[in-house]
C-alpha cells in the first residue's frame, strides 16, 4: 500500500489529486490550513475508497507548521511514498507593492517547495524508490509577476533535483498546468471572462494524466496537447515579444479586477 501526502488538498487541483489518488488505493496524508474543509475530505475519501486518511492542519508559511509537516514527509516509520507539492495561491500584489504578500507567496510556493521536497527525496532515496510531484505552471514561460517568478522557480528546480535523484529509483515531476477549472482564479479575484473557452481543462483531467506522467518518471508534465502547443510556442518567441504579451495581459487584468 502506498501513502501520498498532498498538501493544498482541499480544493481545486490539489482536491482532484486527493479524489484519484484515493480511488486507485493509496492512503492518504492531506495537509491544508482549514480544518473543517479537511475533516470533511477525510471523510468522504475513507468512506468512499475504504482507504486510510490522516489529516495536518498547517499554514506553510509559517515556519513551525513547515517544519511539522517536513517531519511528516521524512518519517521512516510512516512513509510517503509520493509527496504532492500543490498548496498555492494567486498573489494579486504589484512587484512594486508592500512585500507582506511577497513574502507569504515565496514561503508557500517556493521555500516549501525546496524545504518538502529535500525531506521527501533524502527519505525516499535511503529506501531507493518514490516520486515528488511538484506543481509548477505555464505561467513559468511567461513574465507575469510574481507569480510567473515563482513558478519558474519551482520548475527549473525540479528540473535539477530530477538531475541529482538520476539512479537511485527516485523521480521528480513538474506538473505545468495552464489554465484549470477551479476555484484558484475567483480567490486570488484574477478575471477571466477574456480567456477562450478551448484553453480550459478540468482538473480531474488535469491531475490524470500528471499522475501517468509522474508514474513514467517524466521530469516536466505538460497535460493536453494545447498546454503542450503553448508551451513550445513561448519557448520559441522571441522573449522580447513575451514580455511584452506578458505586460499585455498584467494590465488588462488589473483593469477588470474590482
Amino acid at each position: 500500500m502506498s501513502t501520498a501526502l498532498v498538501t493544498g488538498a482541499t480544493a481545486g487541483i490539489g482536491a482532484a489529486f486527493a479524489r484519484q489518488l484515493a480511488a486507485r488505493g493509496d492512503d492518504l496524508v492531506l495537509v491544508a490550513r482549514d480544518a473543517d474543509r479537511l475533516a470533511t475530505i477525510a471523510t468522504e475519501l475513507q468512506a468512499t475508497h475504504g482507504v486510510a486518511v490522516e489529516t495536518l492542519q498547517a499554514d506553510l508559511s509559517d515556519a513551525d507548521d513547515l517544519h511539522r509537516v517536513a517531519e511528516r514527509v521524512a518519517s521512516a516509520e510512516k512513509r510517503v511514498d509520493l509527496l504532492v507539492n500543490n498548496a498555492g495561491f494567486g498573489p494579486t500584489a504589484s512587484l512594486l507593492d508592500d512585500l507582506g504578500e511577497h513574502d507569504r507567496a515565496w514561503a508557500v510556493m517556493g521555500e516549501a517547495v525546496v524545504v518538502l521536497s529535500n525531506a521527501a527525496a533524502r527519505a525516499m532515496v535511503t529506501r531507493g524508490h518514490g516520486r515528488v510531484l511538484n506543481v509548477a505552471s505555464l505561467s513559468a514561460w511567461v513574465t507575469q509577476g510574481e507569480y510567473s517568478a515563482i513558478k519558474s522557480f519551482v520548475k527549473l528546480y525540479n528540473e535539477a533535483l530530477a538531475g541529482e535523484l538520476r539512479g537511485t529509483g527516485v523521480t521528480a515531476t513538474a506538473l505545468c498546468p495552464g489554465w484549470v477549472t477551479t476555484e484558484f482564479h475567483e480567490r486570488a479575484s484574477i478575471q477571466t471572462s477574456a480567456i477562450p473557452t478551448a484553453v480550459w481543462v478540468d482538473a480531474d483531467r488535469c491531475v490524470r494524466e500528471a499522475l501517468a506522467h509522474a508514474d513514467a518518471g517524466r521530469v516536466v508534465s505538460l497535460p493536453t496537447k494545447r498546454w503542450k502547443a503553448m508551451a513550445i510556442a513561448l519557448q520559441l518567441a522571441p522573449r522580447p515579444l513575451v514580455r511584452a504579451l506578458s505586460g499585455a495581459i498584467g494590465r488588462d487584468r488589473r483593469r477588470r479586477t474590482p
